[in-house]
């Protein structure tokens, strides 16, 4: 009968064993019932009307649901008028095209209720800049891709010398990843983290800009998950690596590298709140506690970004894509001498075309507002 009783307590009153006679059961269940009883949870249906009494005009809205666009996906914070998330899928097929940012503004999201929304005003004067988290470079592929990157709900307010930068480098080095792996997934946004006072106190504190208050993140984090089958063994998983990097929003020189800012995925998680690639599988690799099976994005690839020279090279192009005369092409070339750099075959070429296109189309001397 003991036995009887054992499972009974085990299987909460409702089964018997097999291995006891009739009478034995009978027992055990008086036995059982003679004990005091749980408290009995609410039925489905007194829940229901509870909480149907409780939402009768409606539970409060945070706007943090999932917003997709043409090519990227957000979550909105409403209270820091900014991203709390932006998602992106890169591959090297979608960031070829001919859409130029030269004709998208920024502007308000017209799906973010205007109460909630920055506004350009925010930023104007404020010594901060617009800093996509979606970068425009990686929405070639469209016009309308583009130009959705440019709402507001997309931007955050960046330190100029970061935005065009550290961070401008880190966006090129992910789609760079995009030569080297078939598919490449990036989440980022921005962090409010605490600072340790002289007392040992650890505080948050954010500045915000503007009449709506649009907070200003301390810091922006990254993280990248790269793919590509295994050219080894097509039936073998493929090969899978992941990054997540927590940058300041500040100045940051080229003398650092990016593995300077590198985390583990749990720890930027913990400090964002987020729990990012939810669909990986978790339990070791990526750094040591991320998801299993997936490596270390900066041992398997470097996670170099591009150095001095190069990038003055990269930024002086641009200047000279987008001279209007000839006399700011020439400056442009002149500047770039005097930190000591040579420019390369593509500059001299993308040089001599501009100059060219600039020469037809201004009016010969002498006749310059003549009537």
């Amino acid at each position: 009968m003991a036995a009887g009783v054992k499972l009974l307590r085990f299987a909460g009153g409702f089964v018997c064993g097999a291995a006891v006679s009739t009478a034995s059961c009978v027992a055990a269940l008086r036995l059982h019932r003679a004990e005091p009883e749980e408290p009995r949870a609410p039925s489905p249906d007194t829940v229901s009307e509870v909480q149907q009494l409780i939402g009768r005009f409606g539970l409060p809205e945070t706007g943090a649901e999932v917003r997709c666009y043409a090519n990227h996906t957000l979550s909105y914070d409403q209270s820091k008028r900014t991203p709390r998330w932006v998602a992106e899928h890169l591959t090297n097929q979608k960031l070829q095209g001919q859409a130029d940012r030269k004709h998208c503004r920024f502007r308000a999201d017209p799906d973010i209720p205007a109460c909630f929304s920055a506004g350009n005003d925010d930023y104007l004067g404020s010594g901060w800049s617009r800093g996509h988290m979606a970068p425009a470079g990686d929405n070639k592929q469209s016009e309308r891709s583009m130009a959705e990157t440019f709402y507001l709900s997309n931007i955050v307010p960046q330190n100029y010398e970061n935005n065009a930068g550290f961070w401008n480098r880190l966006e090129m080095y992910c789609r760079e990843l995009t030569q080297r792996f078939q598919d490449v997934w990036v989440v980022s946004g921005p962090l409010a983290l605490p600072a340790e006072k002289d007392d040992g106190t650890r505080t948050v504190s954010y500045q915000v800009i503007g009449k709506d208050s649009v907070a200003v993140p301390t810091h922006l984090f990254k993280a990248v998950l790269v793919q590509s089958s295994n050219t080894t063994d097509q039936s073998a998983a493929p090969v899978q690596a992941l990054g997540a990097f927590i940058v300041p929003n500040r100045p940051i020189g080229f003398e650092r590298k990016l593995r300077d800012f590198q985390v583990s995925l749990s720890e930027l998680e913990g400090v964002s709140g987020l729990t990012l690639f939810p669909k990986l599988p978790r339990g070791g690799g990526g750094g040591g506690d991320g998801p299993g099976g997936v490596a270390d994005l900066c041992e398997l690839d470097g996670c170099q970004l591009m150095g001095y020279k190069e990038f003055t090279l990269y930024l002086t192009g641009r200047k000279v894509g987008g001279a209007r005369s000839l006399a700011k092409l020439e400056q442009l070339m002149a500047e770039l001498r005097r930190q000591g750099i040579e420019p390369d075959d593509y500059l001299n070429k993308l040089y001599l075309k501009k100059k060219e296109q600039l020469t037809n189309q201004e009016p010969p001397q002498g006749t310059a507002g003549a009537g």
